[in-house]
């Protein structure tokens, strides 16, 4: 998720566990332990690809959190002994924010390393938008309500229900998601279409709107589209083509063996000039797509690697795509997005 999120989840798990001792100064911590495991993003991995994909990796793994809790914890005990609030209790609140930022992370569709060096899965469910305001809103009314009560036991209550309110939001958003995969895979199988897989992924800022993406079998094409939960309407879905057989010369490279396991499958291939070009269709939507990168370059009729670099296209306006997706979920046809 966005930091903003990140900080105000940990705040507010920070002052739950520890905020009837150490008042403001516990949301301070939560919110600045929360965004924490997220500043691997400064690190380099060897190159964009490396760097995509082990972005949540090790800093978000539920080891390291518990092999760091006792370090971080035993840091902040000295520094606020006075305050009356024991070892173990500061171990309990950091162990918390670190593990709930990785769990909320975990629900995105990026892919989150819960279990290293135990399993190598990166985790993205894939029920909640990277940003999604209805998740953060209730955490920074919560957290605001408890500082401005000056975080007496009324007020605490205030962040324990801002909590519980994004919690359960949470939870709608996976029941929503597998509302929608059960709508997508029947309206798949009314048009003769039999998918590898599907995804189903929030459209931005929102539980209500959803994208499908459905890969074919041979992975030469796939389908894209939008649905809005309550519409009664069946997802209109659209075509793309995909150029896979690019990729065979290039197999065995790194960066290519990365992407397929790191998308899941969820990937298009083709080509931009001569570059070989693969595409991740889990983030962004036709033509829009969030990322993609040059695994590969054409020469003299024949497909060579190349370092690999991000790949950009032109792309719309995001006012554009955003108005597109609304008249999308309101039925009306639109020419720029598959809905």
């Amino acid at each position: 998720m966005d930091s903003v999120t990140q900080a105000a989840l940990g705040s507010a798990v920070g002052g739950a566990v520890l905020g009837r001792r150490l008042g403001w100064r516990a949301f301070a911590w939560g919110a600045g332990l929360g965004t924490l495991p997220d500043l691997d993003v400064l690190l380099s991995y060897g190159g964009p690809v490396a760097d995509f994909v082990f972005h949540r990796g090790a800093s978000h793994a539920i080891a390291v959190h518990t092999l760091a809790a006792p370090l971080l914890g035993a840091v902040a005990w000295r520094l606020h002994r006075a305050r009356g609030v024991g070892l173990a209790q500061w171990v309990l609140a950091v162990w918390l924010v670190l593990v709930t930022h990785a769990l909320l992370d975990a629900v995105t569709i990026y892919g989150t390393r819960l279990l290293l060096p135990f399993a190598d899965e990166a985790v993205g469910l894939g029920s909640l938008f990277i940003i999604d305001p209805l998740y953060t809103l209730p955490l920074l009314v919560g957290i605001a309500a408890a500082l401005a009560g000056r975080v007496g036991l009324r007020a605490r209550r205030w962040n324990l229900t801002g909590l519980a309110l994004s919690t359960l939001y949470v939870g709608w958003s996976i029941v929503a998601q597998q509302h929608v995969l059960n709508v997508a895979e029947a309206a798949l199988a009314e048009r003769g279409i039999e998918p590898e897989h599907v995804l189903v992924t929030p459209a931005p800022f929102s539980t209500v709107l959803w994208r499908i993406v459905a890969m074919t079998a041979p992975g030469d094409d796939y389908y894209e589209g939008y649905y809005t939960v309550g519409s009664g309407r069946e997802p209109h879905l659209t075509r793309f083509p995909s150029r896979p057989e690019l990729l065979r010369p290039l197999a065995a490279t790194p960066a290519v063996r990365r992407l397929r396991a790191f998308t899941d499958g969820y990937y298009a291939v083709g080509l931009q000039g001569d570059s070989v070009v693969i595409t991740d269709l889990r983030m962004g939507a036709a033509p829009a797509y969030a990322f993609a990168f040059a695994v590969g370059q054409r020469e003299d009729g024949t497909i060579v690697p190349m370092p690999d670099v991000a790949a950009t296209a032109p792309r719309p306006p995001l006012d554009r795509i955003l108005g597109e997706m609304l008249a999308c979920a309101r039925g009306r046809p639109v020419a720029l997005i598959a809905c």
